[in-house]
Parts: C-alpha cells; sequence; structure tokens
C-alpha cells in the first residue's frame, strides 16, 4: 500500500530523492548543531545551496525530538524543516518517543506556515541506526494520528514520504498497510 486518505489529508510513500520533491516544505534529517553532514542532511544543504546553512547558523542548533524552519534556497519547495530524530541506543533511552516528537514537530511548523504539503525522509534510520521497521511504525502512527486530530482543521492536506531505497519503502508500504487493516478494524 503507497496511499492513504485520512479524512481530508491524503499519505503519499514514494521511493525517491527528496531534494527533487516538490512540496511546500520538505524536512531535513538533521543534526542537533544544524550544521550539515551527510545522507539526507549532506543532500539538502548541497542542493539547496548555502542560504539554508546561513539560516541554520542563526538559529543555534535544535533538540533531539524537535525542529527548526528555514527557507528552502534554491530546492523547489518553499521551506526546510530541519528535525532532530534521536540516535538508536535500543530503544531503552525514549528513542520512539523523540522520534515520533520529531515528526509531529515538523507537522506542526508546517501548519503554522499555512503549508499545504509537507514531504518526509525517514528520520533517523540512516547514519543514526534506528531500525527502518520500527521507525516506519512510528513515522506512520504519528503522521495518522496528526491527519485524524486535525479534524479537517490543518493546512495541511499532503504527506508524502520520500523514501530512498527499495528496502525502506517496503518497509514503510508494510507499516502503512498493517496500519490501514488496523483503521479498519477499529483497534488504531
Amino acid at each position: 500500500m503507497r496511499d492513504l486518505q485520512l479524512g481530508d489529508c491524503r499519505l503519499h510513500l514514494v521511493q525517491g530523492d527528496i531534494t527533487r520533491e516538490h512540496a511546500d516544505a520538505i524536512v531535513n534529517a538533521a543534526n542537533s548543531g544544524l550544521r550539515g553532514g551527510g545522507g539526507v542532511d549532506g543532500a539538502i544543504h548541497r542542493a539547496g545551496g548555502p542560504a539554508i546553512m546561513e539560516e541554520c547558523r542563526r538559529l543555534g542548533g535544535c533538540l533531539t525530538g524537535e525542529a527548526r524552519l528555514t527557507g528552502a534556497g534554491n530546492l523547489p519547495a518553499q521551506y526546510v524543516i530541519h528535525a532532530v530524530g534521536p540516535v538508536w541506543s535500543g530503544g531503552g533511552r525514549g528513542e520512539a518517543a523523540l522520534l515520533a516528537s520529531a515528526y509531529r514537530y515538523s507537522l506542526r511548523l508546517a501548519e503554522e506556515h499555512g503549508t499545504a504539503s509537507i514531504a518526509f525522509p525517514s528520520l533517523s534510520t540512516g547514519a543514526y541506526r534506528y531500525p527502518v521497521d520500527q521507525a516506519a511504525r512510528i513515522a506512520l502512527r504519528t503522521v495518522l494520528d496528526y491527519c485524524l486530530a486535525s479534524d479537517g482543521r490543518s493546512s495541511v492536506k499532503s504527506v508524502t514520504f520520500v523514501l530512498f531505497t527499495a528496502d525502506t519503502l517496503r518497509a514503510y508500504e508494510e507499516a502503512l498497510s498493517e496500519l490501514a487493516r488496523a483503521r479498519e478494524s477499529g483497534s488504531a
């Protein structure tokens, strides 16, 4: 499953490069110093140009589980939301709550800035080693809860997960199918 309608919000899964995604806001898998790095973070900074880093320097960092917003520089988006997910430490240090918080924080920032569409990567599953299957369930459950709780009042009408590898896409597809089945059976 790659699509799910949640009230007036559509959730969509694709494999691709988030730096090419046409959305009002794209989310960056940032580090707490907002200094740029490898993976998604490095790709966004390279494609977006130096204007993004200039704004990040002025923000002074970001706590794990939170997010900050900048312009998008040369990217085909209006904003970049820099979300800091947790480093995986085995699951016993509040990683799940921090990961969900990073997604919720990003959605709230998108809504505060009136964006209709937001694109996420798979936060914390690269260099931070969060197990993809667990991260997918947390990410999708958080978005599902947010969309359903907004009851049409949010500006966010489209949420796309842009997943870099086929394996990551497959994990998200499986998690989305599980959530859809649970929702249909009334246990979600």
